[in-house]
């Protein structure tokens, strides 16, 4: 593509790379000129604009974004392709989910060229029904089909894609002191995590509410029935044998992980009963605020646990905002 400035009578067929009044209006930057374009500019006196011209093996901008989005879509029928403008086309989530984004192949495609450009959310975001999950954006107004088929390359095979929930009913479980006057902050806790699983279609099907003591616990866990097991204790979870990752081993579960680099939602246990997923919620699963226990909740509903390796990895960008329900703030100056 060549771009400068060149005299009206060699500008037909060539794009408008910024507007130019004329009588009655004004020609756009990205039109493409006309003859009667070229006679509007003779009329308004203008002798020479700056325009683009597209050489022999260019792709103009739309066509361009169009072919890289789908090509970073596959077949995948949770992504939305939007029609092209301006060099761009946005994908949206077509349900709720989360988004799998393989890092490497997006930063393959954004290093072939500086004009051929990809932008996505994080990996394993969490989506609802017509969120943005990423933009593509061709810069000028064409490209060179060899770096387009070159970028088209890098982006097969699963460089981004809509992963639906695989789960569709929970049981939560939560633990109360003797005496504890624990109504409000129960009905408190319930929609919360009610919301959490909402945004993800899943349904809480069953609340359980028990002693916090290994023995009550352990038999509620044994009598769940769904798809997924929320355990929400009054007391914080501080060891691997605290109360309720002990119960979870007491009645024939495993516990995978204890304890995340995020904060909040340190004190998160992460285990399974046979293959029904147990999760213990940190306390500030309490507040609708975003915390760790989310980044795992999400991933688990939607059938891709995380390991404890990329739990651990959670920690770079895992210092979350305060929460104002958070009773001890993290910076020690302030006391």
């Amino acid at each position: 593509m060549r771009f400068g400035p060149r005299p009206i009578t060699e500008g037909m067929g060539a794009i408008l790379a910024h507007s130019v009044p004329v009588e009655g209006g004004l020609i756009r930057k990205g039109t493409r000129l006309g003859a009667d374009h070229i006679a509007a500019l003779r009329a308004a006196g203008v002798a020479e604009v700056t325009v683009a011209a597209m050489e022999t093996g260019d792709v103009d901008e739309n066509t361009a974004a169009a072919r890289l989005a789908h090509a970073l879509c596959g077949a995948d029928a949770g992504l939305e392709i939007e029609a092209a403008f301006t060099g761009r086309v946005n994908l949206r989530s077509r349900g709720a989910g989360i988004v799998s984004v393989d890092a490497a192949k997006i930063a393959a495609v954004n290093a072939i060229d500086p004009r051929i450009t990809v932008a996505t959310l994080p990996p394993w975001q969490r989506v609802s029904k017509g969120m943005m999950v990423a933009t593509i954006k061709i810069i000028p107004y064409a490209v060179p089909e060899a770096a387009l088929l070159a970028a088209e390359e890098a982006a097969r095979g699963g460089a981004l894609a809509h992963i639906a929930p695989q789960i569709s009913s929970a049981t939560l479980i939560l633990t109360s002191h003797e005496g504890q006057k624990a109504a409000a902050l129960e009905a408190k806790s319930i929609a919360a995590v009610e919301a959490r699983l909402a945004a993800l279609q899943v349904d809480l099907k069953d609340t359980r509410i028990c002693p916090h003591d290994k023995a009550a616990l352990e038999g509620e866990i044994a009598q769940a029935k769904t798809s997924l097991i929320l355990i929400l204790t009054a007391s914080a979870t501080s060891d691997i044998d605290d109360v309720m990752p002990a119960a979870l081993r007491g009645a024939g579960g495993q516990v995978t992980r204890f304890g995340m680099p995020v904060d909040p939602g340190n004190l998160l246990v992460l285990g399974a009963l046979a293959d029904i997923p147990v999760i213990g919620l940190p306390g500030c699963a309490r507040s609708p605020a975003l915390n760790g226990a989310d980044w795992v909740l999400e991933r688990v509903i939607c059938g891709h646990p995380p390991s404890a390796e990329e739990i651990g990895a959670m920690g770079v960008g895992g210092l979350l905002k305060e929460i104002p329900t958070r009773p001890q703030p993290r910076d020690g100056r302030r006391r």
